[in-house]
């Protein structure tokens, strides 16, 4: 444990900086800056998520219930969001979801459950049944259907959550009894239409009792959606699944992935209320919708989103102060230059300038204008890296005067976080101005929305960073998305590309992990298969170059699929490199799906400066704004509004 000195700790936050020598003006960055209104639940974590969700005495079921509800209002049943990083192609982290996107498909709606039931401590498990997949979570020993992604559940007649294998048995005993609404291999989706429509959408009330009670369902018999009616759980829950029935099946999920959002000076998030088109690929009919009408409706009536749709775009630009020496606060490094200017100092050597780009949202473009100073015989590189410096990639090579503006998108579309190097050759050679910009895909639903009357906006900051290791195993995706080989992990007897899987009875794969601050703590897990009782994957850490292994936990079979993500918080004082291991024994099959690693830090000039916070809206057509310079790193104020508010956008910046 560091020491401190004792009067340190009777001075408030901001006092004590500054006793330390870390006054707001010698501060490179801002990190972990939320703005959260109380008309939005705080999602930005998932122990931020806990709290906001799950509340003290809880029983099981009403948390099982605060999961259902978490997914169905931050996620709209839609296309699945294809990152290329996990298996099948689609994105199974929660948080990423939540945050990014706000849309996704039953497959992933079922991980994202179970991934928040697990971290709660509650058994869950998949079903794939008849062009469906869904989660059930167990609660008074008993299994418990709560599929989010339709918005739906089931009641029994005593009032208790029906599981899968209850409502198939409710239902085959339903067509049993009405064997012409049965095709001999399922159920008949015309007649079963036909039906549904009957009385003015009323035929519904003639099915099988265990379907009549479903809370969600609109007096037509149609999910909150209206995607899906009555007439389709007739076949998602008809007992057959293609040629075969239905199953147990888990997606697998990822996690790791929380809202971080850090600021230099010269940096600014904006985030829309709106978007302009953009989005990753796969692209959601949802991008159309608005809460307050159409498939979106529900979003507003029964999760109160203040939203004007689901898919925003932002933008994140970074205005590097390259003609002072704020530069150096923030740079991984900065070599050979002047002291106040990013220009060559002494001209036999060359100057270098790194910095990180590191994003909570996904870059969909990029582009870098800069004010080159290149005399005569002088030569300015431009290179980029996103597997944290291990490589570079060329850019340009400038070697004339001038401004130059560069496309960034080939090399960082999809990514969250990369690394820009500046080389500069040569007595003269400088940067004069440089800006980097781009525009961004979240979600509106998590966004802090304000609404008529008074709203309460809390704002707190922190001063860690976050190192992430996350790639794809196949090679097919090279090119588009970073691979797992990019980060030169270390395998024994494991096959990691296209299928990472022990090759014998035991094998293992390391990755070496460095962070520019004293590292806090490594979360890290994996989903994969373990599939007999003596087939397991054991996570292990090493803090001393590989001589010392520790084992943190194990994911042990059997299980056809199964996620299990962990937490290394003993992190030796002042380590900034450690291994990371995942070590498989197998009799039958160890694989790994998908895994992630990050690796939380300190800050090296991390800290609180004053934040600048401009809220944006409209009330009855005239444009509103509230501009708060926020003066320390917890703050509580209020924002009015007369009449409901049409939200714009929000943008934080430090202030000047």
């Amino acid at each position: 444990m560091r020491w401190i000195p004792a009067f340190l700790l009777l001075l408030p936050p901001a006092a004590a900086e500054q006793s330390r020598g870390l006054s707001s003006e010698a501060v490179g960055v801002v990190s972990g800056i939320r703005v959260v209104s109380d008309k939005v639940p705080d999602v930005s974590t998932l122990e931020a998520w806990k709290k906001s969700f799950i509340k003290d005495g809880m029983t099981d079921e009403g948390k099982a219930m605060a999961i259902w509800r978490t997914v169905a209002m931050f996620q709209h049943q839609d296309s699945s969001v294809e990152e290329l990083l996990h298996n099948e192609g689609s994105l199974t982290d929660v948080m990423k979801v939540i945050h990014v996107y706000g849309h996704s498909y039953c497959g992933m709606a079922a991980a994202h459950a179970i991934s928040l039931a697990r971290y709660l401590g509650l058994e869950a498990r998949g079903w794939t049944i008849n062009a469906h997949v869904v989660p059930e979570i167990k609660w008074d020993n008993a299994w418990h259907l709560l599929d989010p992604s339709l918005i739906v559940y089931f009641p029994k007649a005593d009032k208790k959550i029906a599981g899968v294998e209850e409502i198939i048995a409710g239902v085959k005993d339903w067509y049993e009894k009405n064997p012409g609404y049965w095709d001999g291999r399922k159920g008949n989706e015309a007649k079963l239409r036909a039906l549904h429509q009957e009385g003015g959408w009323q035929g519904w009330k003639k099915g099988p009792e265990i379907l009549l009670n479903c809370p969600t369902y609109d007096p037509t018999g149609w999910v909150p959606a209206k995607s899906h009616g009555w007439y389709a759980q007739m076949m998602e829950y008809d007992g057959s699944c293609g040629d075969g029935k239905p199953f147990l099946y888990e997606m697998g999920f990822s996690q790791g992935y929380q809202l971080n959002i850090q600021l230099r000076r010269g940096e600014r998030l904006t985030r829309n209320w709106g978007h302009k088109g953009l989005c990753l690929e796969n692209r959601p009919g949802c991008i159309t919708a608005k809460p307050a009408e159409g498939p979106l409706s529900y979003s507003s009536t029964m999760f109160g989103d203040l939203s004007n749709g689901r898919i925003g775009n932002g933008t994140h630009e970074y205005v590097v102060p390259v003609t002072t020496g704020e530069f150096r606060k923030a740079a991984l490094v900065a070599e050979n230059l002047a002291d106040r200017a990013v220009q060559v100092k002494d001209p036999g050597k060359d100057g270098v300038l790194v910095f990180r780009m590191p994003s909570s949202y996904v870059y969909l473009t990029g582009q870098l204008m800069l004010k080159a100073a290149v005399p005569a015989g002088g030569e300015l590189h431009v290179q980029l890296s996103d597997n944290h410096g291990i490589d570079w990639k060329h850019v340009e090579k400038i070697t004339a005067s001038g401004d130059v503006t560069l496309d960034l998108k080939p090399l960082v579309y999809r990514r969250y976080d990369y690394r820009l190097k500046f080389v500069l050759k040569g007595k003269g050679t400088g940067i004069q101005s440089l800006k980097i910009s781009h525009d961004i895909q979240h979600s509106q639903r998590p966004l802090p929305a304000l609404g008529v009357g008074e709203n309460t906006i809390t704002f707190s900051s922190g001063d860690e960073g976050t190192i992430s290791i996350e790639g794809s195993h196949h090679t097919a995706t090279k090119g588009k998305q970073v691979l797992l080989s990019d980060f030169t992990p270390a395998a024994n007897s494991l096959k990691l590309m296209d299928g990472v899987i022990v090759q014998g009875p035991k094998g293992d794969v390391t990755f070496p992990v460095e962070a520019p601050g004293d590292i806090t703590r490594i979360r890290f897990g994996l989903s994969g298969r373990v599939n007999d009782k003596t087939d397991s994957w054991a996570f292990d850490v090493s803090y001393d170059g590989g001589k010392t292994w520790k084992t943190v936990d194990r994911l042990a079979g059997p299980a056809r699929f199964a996620s299990k993500f962990v937490t290394a918080s003993d992190v030796p004082a002042g380590t900034r490199k450690a291994l990371v291991r995942y070590a498989g024994q197998q009799t039958t099959a160890a694989m790994i799906f998908n895994l992630r690693i990050d690796v939380d830090y300190k800050e090296p000039q991390g800290g609180f400066a004053p934040v600048k916070v401009t809220y944006l809206w409209e009330e009855g057509g005239k444009e509103k704004q509230d501009v708060r310079v926020v003066s320390k790193p917890s703050e509580v104020y209020k924002i009015t509004c007369e009449t409901k508010p049409t939200m714009k956008s929000i943008v934080l910046e430090l202030a000047p």
